[in-house]
């Protein structure tokens, strides 16, 4: 799964990275280094609008779909949700089942979007127990070996709130999802699940509104064998209120062991 992430690029450098047409970003976000489900995060896109100047997601609309920057929540709220709150544990889907799942499919089919990250984080657990007797888990950073954007297929959906007017500018509410698949040999020993990537050279088509999800499915494929690296980072990551660039610094493999010693000691008095 990917339930942790990191993303520091700037709005405008997204635009470049991109190619983005239309900014609908009114405020940037703060660089964030622990990104985490319900937080707001980038989304790369593609709408159409039609003759009439209004969105829409059936194919032949026109004019031609374009490329927008948006802010979205992470955890998607499928169109027929009661209650917005089953986006929290909506944060990933997993690629072997989306095409049929009541809650992606008709995303999977034409709200498809690419989620910006600089990495993301895994758990790993290690043979060393704690005192409950379960797995200490060791938390590692998993970015591009040559530190470029990481673009993450991701769904998007958008949500009515019955309980606003119509025209109240808050009345839709726009979420995403994070598409996941098995982990490659090199990634797998963190993790069995890792996000899925799409490559620049498959952007287009992946955005494509009017392309079927089952035709795009073949763009989906994990991360080349070499094109990630992964290291040990500290594990106040695993606290959603510490967020720096410390956080995705590595931290050498005796470092790691270190530091949840000395986090036990505090934890029990001891030291």
């Amino acid at each position: 799964m990917c339930g942790r992430y990191a993303s520091s690029r700037r709005p405008e450098d997204l635009i470049e990275e991109f190619q983005v047409v239309d900014s609908r970003v009114s405020a940037p976000l703060a660089a964030d280094y622990n990104v985490a489900p319900t937080k707001e995060v980038y989304a790369v896109l593609e709408r159409r609008a039609r003759a009439d100047g209004s969105p829409s997601d059936t194919p032949g609309a026109t004019p031609a779909a374009e490329r927008q920057l948006r802010v979205l929540t992470w955890g998607l709220v499928p169109s027929w949700a009661k209650d917005p709150a089953i986006g929290n544990r909506m944060i990933n889907a997993r690629v072997e089942t989306v095409a049929e799942k009541p809650a992606y499919r008709k995303a999977f089919a034409a709200r498809r979007c690419l989620l910006p990250a600089d990495g993301y984080y895994e758990w790993y657990p290690t043979s060393v127990l704690t005192k409950s007797g379960k797995p200490r888990k060791q938390p590692f950073f998993i970015r591009p070996r040559d530190h470029g954007v990481l673009a993450m297929a991701g769904l998007y959906e958008i949500w009515r709130d019955p309980t606003r007017s119509e025209d109240d500018p808050d009345r839709f509410r726009w979420t995403c999802t994070v598409l996941t698949t098995e982990a490659t040999d090199d990634l797998g020993r963190i993790h069995d699940r890792m996000p899925l990537m799409v490559a620049p050279s498959s952007w287009g088509q992946w955005l494509d509104p009017a392309v079927p999800g089952l035709q795009v499915a073949a763009l989906l494929t994990p991360a080349s064998p070499g094109d990630l690296e992964a290291y040990p980072v500290s594990t106040s990551v695993g606290n959603v209120r510490n967020n720096g660039p410390e956080l995705i610094e590595p931290l050498p493999l005796s470092g790691a062991d270190d530091e949840q010693t000395e986090r036990d000691a505090k934890e029990t008095g001891a030291g």
